[in-house]
């Protein structure tokens, strides 16, 4: 069945992007999606921040924007997943056409802009899945035309805070004006600040969740020293490394390379791979760390775990290979952890 699934999901790239990803949205909350009936290698199994993962592999922010399909993408083979990136209050995005295939580099570039239905949609599809099994985290944003952009994250966390299994603070978009700049020392110690006070309350009544920031491919050695230490400082328990780049490589060949937005797909592959080896060194041992940017074998989430990711994120990928990736990703990665003579994911972590 997964060949078939991947098969529909090659056909669907005669179709605009953005349209394909509505309808494979609409097609998987029908009861249409790919279920991996596998059991996951032990070797796969991590704890994230205190949560227990049966597998290392996750889908990353983006693809389910608006929580409206995290249990079929779990039933389809994810260790857990992340919805979003939601907004305080609804908002369009920016103009269409906004999400553009490079296949000839097996690569995508979006400037989507935070399109979502609002926190409260959103938090009403997690709370109908309360009950059920698997890790489903959030991703939340601040609204484009928000007079108090620190205050949308600390809205999204209290919102959700009863519904989702962790929460990703995302500062590193690249397509809502000005966000990137929460990233310098001075705005991520007022924006991690006013979260950590709002967790404390939140956990005076309700048990402790992780919190993880999200950070852009495109820093110096000196930011990344300097978000460690804030986030840190902060109690965060770690970092995704990474959004998606503004850099166009030199070696892009589509003739969508030069659309603005954020690339992603496997041109990322080794810029954040790179980042990412440079916050494990930075942080000592300290956060966990997420891997996140062209991931689309068991060779890249090796190389990515290697670098010192505990676990690894994808999206970009799936355009191209269909959603039986993430089974093909993990019965590969078990293979090559075992082949070097490991038997977790923790005793391969950070060994490069």
């Amino acid at each position: 069945m997964s060949l078939l699934h991947d098969l529909g999901a090659r056909a669907m790239r005669a179709w605009d992007p953005e349209d394909a990803h509505g309808l494979a949205v609409r097609a998987l909350k029908a009861g249409l999606g790919p279920r991996d009936r596998q059991l996951d290698d032990p070797a796969l199994s991590v704890q994230l921040a205190g949560l227990l993962l049966r597998n290392c592999v996750g889908l990353a922010a983006g693809f389910d924007k608006n929580a409206e399909v995290p249990d079929a993408m779990l039933a389809a083979g994810f260790g857990f997943v992340e919805c979003g990136t939601v907004t305080p209050l609804p908002q369009q995005g920016n103009p269409r056409p906004r999400l553009f295939r490079l296949t000839e580099d097996r690569a995508v570039i979006n400037r989507m802009g935070f399109n979502n239905e609002g926190l409260e949609a959103f938090a009403a599809r997690l709370a109908a899945r309360r009950a059920r099994s698997g890790v489903v985290g959030a991703n939340i944003g601040a609204n484009k035309d928000s007079d108090d952009r620190v205050g949308d994250y600390v809205a999204g966390l209290r919102r959700l805070w009863g519904s989702a299994d962790y929460f990703t603070v995302n500062i590193s978009s690249p397509n809502t004006p000005g966000l990137r700049a929460l990233q310098t020392r001075s705005a991520l110690e007022e924006l991690l600040g006013r979260l950590a006070e709002a967790r404390r309350a939140l956990v005076a009544a309700n048990r402790d969740r992780p919190i993880f920031l999200k950070v852009a491919p495109d820093l110096d050695d000196d930011e990344i020293e300097a978000i460690v230490d804030t986030v840190c400082a902060h109690g965060l328990n770690g970092i995704v490394v990474s959004n998606t780049t503004i850099e166009r490589p030199a070696s892009l060949a589509s003739a969508a390379r030069d659309e603005a937005g954020g690339l992603s797909g496997a041109p990322l592959m080794a810029r954040s791979t790179e980042v990412l080896r440079r916050f494990h060194q930075a942080h000592t041992g300290r956060l966990a760390l997420i891997g996140v940017g062209g991931v689309a074998s068991g060779a890249d989430a090796y190389a990515k775990i290697r670098a010192g990711a505990c676990v690894v994120q994808l999206y970009s990928a799936m355009v191209y290979e269909g959603p039986g990736l993430v089974a093909r990703i993990k019965r590969d990665l078990a293979a090559r952890l075992r082949a070097d003579g490991f038997n977790a994911v923790t005793e391969a972590l950070g060994v490069d």
